[in-house]
């Protein structure tokens, strides 16, 4: 009777054991597969599309794997879609833009977003459910009603243009220069700076920044010392959201913005549907992806432990 209840539980704890094991599994196993069908192998394609060449065909791509009469493979890497992209001005132009363009937007947007995210935390339980409501409030509307919407305000005949004109100034033009393409992208893009800061500034501890008032901190002084590196955390996440998907934004330079403007997403938008350069679009997206990916990456290693 002993030995067989001894091996009784030995055989519950190994069964025991094996759930737990399989029960991680399964659980992990699910978001893996999910990351390896949708997002690791498109990847994997884009980047062998990218040294193909470009042909007239249906899909518009030639070869890159051969079969020789003996069986023997070989593989073409075609590298003139990434030395076009570093000779032409046409694609370093909307590098560069695309650069500059995007650090503003995150610039106006931190600038704009922190006291947002502040004055929010500040605020009565209830009354922040309620702006948090209003703020996200524009992110349930699509993209391209709130650029149209912009163009109302902006065109010459828009609502800012009718204000100067009823105070006998003269009109501007506003739209087709960098500052609406900026202006649109901060209008659309600034809940994601405001949310990520307002997440962390809700939960600190209002301990510190009370001894900080009793070392005699001024107020601004306490902000800039105590507040801003408790949610730093907040403030480089919605950097690198605001950055990151304001980089490839297709629909706000195309609308406001002019050909001096050009951005990566009016290049990918008219290689693949324009020109049918399939190659040309992957090698600008590996290149857009690689340019991304390559700070986020630094950012993580040096502040992993304040996005936690």
């Amino acid at each position: 009777m002993i030995k067989s209840s001894i091996l009784t539980s030995i055989f519950n704890r190994i069964c025991k054991k094996l759930n737990n094991v399989s029960n991680g599994f399964f659980v992990s196993a699910v978001p893996n597969v999910w990351i390896i069908i949708f997002f690791i192998i498109p990847i994997f394609l884009i980047f062998k599309i990218s040294f193909t060449e470009s042909v007239i065909s249906i899909p518009p791509l030639g070869k890159m794997c051969f079969f020789t009469d003996n069986w023997v493979i070989n593989i073409k890497l075609n590298f003139v879609n990434y030395v076009r992209m570093l000779r032409e001005n046409y694609y370093l132009t909307a590098f560069v833009n695309s650069v500059v363009i995007t650090t503003i937007t995150t610039f106006i947007c931190l600038l704009l977003g922190f006291p947002m995210a502040y004055g929010i935390s500040k605020t009565k339980v209830r009354t922040q459910s309620a702006l948090v409501g209003l703020l996200s409030l524009s992110m349930w509307t699509a993209t391209l009603i709130r650029v149209y919407a912009l163009i109302n305000i902006l065109s010459s005949n828009g609502t800012l243009n009718s204000i100067l004109s009823f105070f006998g100034l003269q009109p501007v033009k506003f739209l087709g220069n960098y500052f609406a393409v900026c202006f649109g992208l901060v209008f659309c893009y600034l809940p994601y700076m405001v949310l990520p800061i307002y997440s962390i500034l809700s939960k600190y501890d209002e301990s510190c920044v009370e001894a900080a008032y009793d070392l005699g901190c001024t107020p601004l002084k306490t902000i800039w010392k105590v507040t801003i590196p408790l949610c730093r955390g907040g403030i480089i996440t919605g950097c690198i959201l605001v950055f990151a998907t304001t980089i490839g934004e297709f629909s706000i330079p195309e609308l406001l913005g002019s050909s001096d403007t050009l951005m990566f997403g009016r290049i990918l938008w008219t290689e693949f549907f324009n020109n049918l350069n399939w190659a040309m679009t992957c090698a600008i997206s590996i290149v857009m992806m690689v340019f991304i990916i390559t700070p986020i990456c630094f950012i993580q290693k040096r502040y992993g432990e304040s996005l936690r």
